[in-house]
């Protein structure tokens, strides 16, 4: 009796164990959500890494401000000469005011509107707009996995549904999750 006994209580700390390990990145996710909702900055710090999340956002305006730069320049390259200067100082731009205006209740305010900051042609970049309280019913949200170790929150608005903003979570040990980057990428159908 006590082998069975032995092997069940085996059994249900394996099985709670897993349910923890991976439920551990839905938990953090909805008090990510509850936190933006709530304008809770002291939340949001403890909830982002910030610098992570930076070089993210960083990575994403320059890899669109290229693309939209070399869409400009044309196949022979010869576009506007204005675009190729961009193109050299888009980096610096982006990287300061990113540094600048990236903080929690910039986060929040994504999360409330599923608005990510844009870049303009001349690499300025944007902070999402302010939202009103009604901008919060138009955010639907999912949730799932890309690795055991990246869990994604892809925030999608009603009226915009061919824009999405997902919102990368790290694992940081076993049961811990922070908001460490951003994929602006659209998906692919």
């Amino acid at each position: 009796m006590s082998g069975k006994l032995i092997k069940a209580l085996v059994a249900i700390v394996v099985v709670a164990f897993a349910a923890a390990y991976l439920g551990s990145p839905v938990l953090a996710s909805q008090a990510l959500v509850k936190a933006a909702k709530a304008g809770d900055e002291a939340a949001l710090d403890r909830l982002v890494d910030f610098p992570a999340f930076r070089t993210s956002l960083k990575e994403e305006l320059n890899a669109r401000l290229v693309a939209e730069m070399r869409a400009d320049l044309g196949d022979s390259g010869r576009g506007n000469v204005l675009s190729g200067l961009g193109m050299i100082l888009a980096p610096s731009l982006i990287s300061g005011a990113v540094d600048a205006f990236v903080n929690a209740p910039a986060i929040a305010s994504m999360v409330r509107t599923a608005e990510a900051p844009a870049t303009t042609p001349t690499g300025r970049v944007t902070p999402p707009p302010a939202e009103k309280a009604a901008d919060e019913d138009k955010v639907r949200r999912s949730y799932g996995y890309r690795d055991l170790n990246t869990f994604v929150v892809t925030l999608r608005r009603d009226d915009k549904p061919n824009e999405q903003v997902d919102l990368l979570m790290q694992r940081r040990g076993l049961f811990a999750w922070k908001l460490a980057g951003i994929d602006l990428t659209p998906p692919t159908e």
